[in-house]
């Protein structure tokens, strides 16, 4: 394995490119499924109900994407993948949204009309969800990623299993606080469910991450075999908005 200590990596990986465009779609389904359905199992924690927005059950993928990218490729390879989601945001709320004002064909009125789409696609292109939604997620994600990177380090790259679920305790805190609080400003959530599902998300995509904790071993395992890159960014510019490679 070549270990290129943070200088002179290549660029011509062969998984690279699979592993961003996976990203970025875990990342758009997500956010239209969060904003379809919220999911109640009918479990509590004392009065808290353990409802959570339907895209919880795919988001944390994104999570387990960035600390592979982090972990094999390095962070301002996984920097350039996170800004890559932000736009791919970006460009479908500004999507859905000017499908939102454009009038509607009458027979699409009568089976579907516009209130049942503002009802279920109105949350991803409304300004309240989008704020909500790319806040938290370039928070929530440079907060993962800086983590993974300067736990490496500090590890020496050992204790991999640290790195993962550790950033991501930190990485999720600020994702799913941020979103439903500025979301629940915008008055997309209810106030008296912001507890439930702040909780109830938290724990869930914490689970998730560490009950995919060996398969993200695996995974990890095999990309610094094929692509022969562990990459430690020990002169890295932990800068976000800073897209040089």
């Amino acid at each position: 394995m070549i270990d290129l200590r943070g200088k002179g990596a290549r660029s011509g990986y062969r998984f690279y490119d699979l592993i961003m465009a996976l990203f970025v779609s875990v990342l758009l389904i997500s956010n239209i499924a969060s904003s379809a359905k919220i999911v109640d199992w009918g479990i509590s924690i004392g009065p808290l109900a353990l409802a959570f927005d339907a895209g919880t059950l795919l988001f944390p993928i994104s999570y387990i994407f960035g600390d592979v990218l982090t972990e094999v490729y390095g962070y301002k390879r996984s920097r350039r993948v996170i800004w890559a989601g932000f736009g791919a945001s970006a460009l479908m709320a500004l999507t859905l949204w000017l499908v939102s004002v454009m009038p509607g064909e009458a027979e699409w009125q009568k089976y579907a009309g516009q209130q049942a789409y503002n009802a279920i696609l109105g949350g991803v292109s409304t300004g309240g969800i989008i704020i909500a939604s790319l806040v938290a997620y370039f928070a929530g994600e440079f907060s993962n990623s800086v983590l993974m990177a300067k736990m490496k380090i500090w590890t020496k790259g050992r204790f991999l299993w640290s790195r993962t679920i550790g950033s991501t305790l930190v990485g999720q805190a600020v994702d799913t606080s941020l979103f439903i609080v500025i979301a629940a400003v915008f008055n997309v959530f209810p106030w008296v469910i912001v507890p439930a599902l702040i909780v109830s998300n938290y724990i869930f995509k914490v689970c998730i991450e560490t009950f995919m904790t060996p398969l993200t071993y695996q995974v990890i395992g095999v990309l610094k075999r094929v692509e022969q890159e562990d990459y430690y960014d020990y002169e890295t510019s932990f800068n976000p908005f800073n897209l040089r490679v």
